[in-house]
């Protein structure tokens, strides 16, 4: 089991200026130094939950910057947003930054306000994200592909600049359907995950599904990688924790019931959506799920907490536990949460040394 850090923050609006990436950099400091896997940043549009990463190129292009070991990744390019040219263009230029430590897990999109970047791909938007993975990855191993032109000319084109890695790591987002596990073991790739709708049982299934996605199509033995995303914060004493993340994680909730609200996808036959229960519903609803999320969807407590759900997690198959830790608790309590996660980390790695 391996430890990384993701952003998805809720505080785009609310933010000080010129103070909206310091817990990124910080943070991505602390996991370089201390041994942690990877940093992960999201692409979100047009919504202050998580709005303040738009493009997780550029975001990955800062943490080059202040960091020498950690692997940097997307999670997740939206890719039917974009060019498949114009990904590769970019990851490749933070792949020689970073001196070959890059990986993007591609997504498909849902959110349809999104798409007005691309509208026309809305429909088909998951076969899109699959054409989209495999043209990256032949573009990055070199290969000339020929796309079409202004006239419809075709033009045979090669990516520049050259990555430093001869293969790009590769996951697909996936919130919980079996199909897309599948996807992503029959491509090859990794797996993106959380538990925000997704039960324990539930998602032992999907992993296995995953795997035998990777039988279909890959040599036996090929074991894949799962990264599963869990809200984290570690302390002294779990009541403690309870307390500090109680009001941060809730409005975070909130956001989140407010955006899959503003969704039109959401909206069902007979007219019912969301934004149409009564406040004291939803107050019930987010206590309810608040409750879940701390008790059996996250990474909270203390060490010896994070320890227990870190083995049951591995013992279903997942490889890496992704800690959301900006979902609004302050700073301070953060950075201190980080060296418990750093305690966690060095229990684990005892693990894999008796493994």
């Amino acid at each position: 089991m391996d430890l990384s850090l993701f952003f998805f923050a809720d505080t785009a609006d609310t933010a000080t200026v010129g103070d909206r990436y310091r817990l990124l950099l910080d943070s991505a400091r602390f996991a370089d130094a201390h041994g942690l896997r990877a940093v992960w940043t999201p692409e979100r549009h047009f919504h202050s939950f998580g709005g303040q990463y738009p493009n997780p190129a550029l975001t990955g292009a800062m943490v080059a910057a202040v960091t020498e070991r950690v692997a940097i990744r997307a999670g997740s390019v939206v890719a039917p947003l974009h060019h498949p040219i114009r990904i590769a263009e970019e990851w490749s230029v933070v792949d020689n930054l970073s001196n070959g430590r890059v990986g993007v897990s591609f997504a498909s999109g849902w959110h349809a306000r999104d798409f007005v970047l691309q509208p026309e791909n809305y429909k088909d938007r998951k076969n899109i994200m699959i054409e989209t993975a495999r043209t990256v990855q032949r573009l990055w191993r070199g290969e000339e592909i020929t796309f079409d032109g202004p006239e419809g000319e075709p033009r045979p084109i090669r990516l520049t600049p050259r990555p430093v890695q001869a293969d790009l790591p590769l996951w697909i987002t996936a919130a919980g359907s079996p199909q897309t596990f599948r996807i992503a073991g029959r491509l090859g790739a990794g797996v993106l995950t959380h538990q925000l709708g997704q039960e324990h049982d539930a998602l032992d299934r999907n992993i296995a599904t995953y795997r035998e996605g990777l039988a279909e199509e890959h040599p036996a033995g090929t074991r894949g990688h799962v990264v599963l995303m869990l809200h984290t914060l570690l302390g002294e004493d779990r009541q403690t924790v309870r307390d500090l993340v109680r009001e941060p994680l809730t409005e975070y909730l909130r956001s989140s019931m407010d955006l899959i609200a503003a969704a039109p996808a959401q909206v069902g036959a007979d007219g019912f959506s969301l934004d149409r229960i009564p406040e004291r519903d939803r107050a019930f609803l987010l206590s309810r799920s608040f409750d879940r999320l701390f008790s059996n969807a996250g990474l909270f407590g203390t060490v010896e907490d994070g320890l227990r759900t870190a083995r049951r997690l591995a013992a279903i198959g997942v490889d890496e536990i992704a800690c959301l830790i900006d979902f609004g608790v302050g700073h301070d309590h953060v950075r201190d949460s980080l060296h418990h996660l750093a305690a966690l980390n060095a229990r684990l790695a005892e693990d894999r040394a008796a493994a």
